[in-house]
């Protein structure tokens, strides 16, 4: 049964089960400087900056590190960890997973592509449906650190298709999830995608 536990854990894979938990009070006095960027609750206004508020302490927490440490790179927040330490991240990550989401709005022209792409994949290309892993409202999966999209802002995440598409960003695991599924998204896939998760709750 442990081996079977264990297993399914590594297959989610969880990771940094011994980490300390993270204080969201502590986490709101060491957000200051991300407010710039990412607005105090982290509902960012600017569109090519990511909302961070709702989005899963598991996730963020493995992008804090991952950016910290250079595996993924961000220009616009080079230095801005170097500081912080393990506590730190855990803190300002369960900060904005405890805050409330905001949603946007989905060009009603490109609804219905996007719908069909996140719900049901495209057979033709191999692409899997986003609900899999992000579920069909988009609420993500933390307990697998699978992000939340849902009211994404729609540049953001077309960026980060892209990027994932182009091997720019790479933070993926060994498994290349992300690279692999954008590979076989058109630039009208991504627009469609991008623009329908934004709306999506």
């Amino acid at each position: 049964m442990n081996k079977l536990l264990v297993s399914l854990l590594l297959t989610l894979g969880v990771t940094g089960l011994a980490q300390a938990a993270g204080d969201a009070a502590a986490g709101q006095a060491k957000t200051a400087v991300c407010a710039a960027c990412h607005s105090p609750d982290g509902n960012s206004m600017v569109p090519n900056f990511p909302k961070l508020a709702g989005q899963g302490e598991r996730y963020l927490l493995k992008q804090l590190h991952d950016i910290k440490s250079g595996a993924r790179q961000v220009v616009e927040m080079t230095g801005i960890l170097t500081n912080l330490n393990d506590q730190d991240l855990a803190d300002i990550a369960a900060y904005y997973a405890s805050q409330k989401g905001s949603i946007g709005q989905a060009d009603p022209a490109l609804v219905e592509r996007g719908a069909a792409l996140f719900r049901g994949g495209n057979l033709q290309t191999g692409m899997p449906a986003c609900t899999g892993c992000h579920s069909p409202n988009g609420e993500g999966n933390d307990l697998a650190a699978f992000p939340r999209l849902s009211g994404q802002h729609a540049q953001y995440t077309a960026l980060q298709l892209n990027n994932f598409r182009e091997g720019i960003r790479n933070n993926d695991g060994d498994s290349m999830i992300m690279r692999s599924i954008a590979a076989k998204l058109s630039n009208k896939d991504i627009e469609a995608l991008s623009s329908y998760i934004q709306g999506l709750h």
